[in-house]
């Protein structure tokens, strides 16, 4: 997982220098959250340093657990997550920005202040509409 968040900073570290006045990038993670190769906390922090004239790289994360627990989906907090992985990729998921808040409200995707890009075990239609939300491309300022 940190060698492809690593090659995402990589990828996208002379793009948002030559697109400065376009809309931050999404970076969508779906993983099982069991990071093998150390981390991913700081290469999550570097991949989101990352930003145009708009704001910060967006990374969201989506962890497919082996153990079945009940799906979460756009949380605010990590209180209900009882996984320590799923702890970790919460707290390095970008908060949700205006635009994209709208477009999961219109979802009828009930949001709270603080919430996050973030799912733990959603099952196929809940991961269609995370990742519908996390790319749609229109109106996200």
């Amino acid at each position: 997982m940190c060698q492809a968040l690593g090659m995402a900073h990589h990828i996208l570290e002379g793009g948002v220098g030559r697109h400065q006045s376009s809309d931050p990038p999404i970076v969508i993670n779906i993983t099982d959250g069991e990071a093998t190769d150390s981390g991913p906390v700081s290469q999550a922090e570097e991949l989101t340093g990352l930003a145009t004239n708009d704001g910060n790289v967006l990374l969201f994360n989506c962890h497919i657990s082996r153990d079945p627990l009940a799906p979460i989906v756009f949380p605010e907090s990590d209180a209900e997550l009882n996984d320590p992985f799923a702890r970790t990729l919460f707290s390095v998921s970008s908060l949700l920005p205006e635009g994209l808040r709208n477009l999961a409200q219109a979802e009828n995707i009930t949001l709270g202040p603080t919430t996050h890009g973030f799912a733990f075990n959603a099952d196929l239609v809940e991961l269609i509409r995370f990742l519908d939300i996390g790319t749609r491309a229109s109106n996200l300022r």
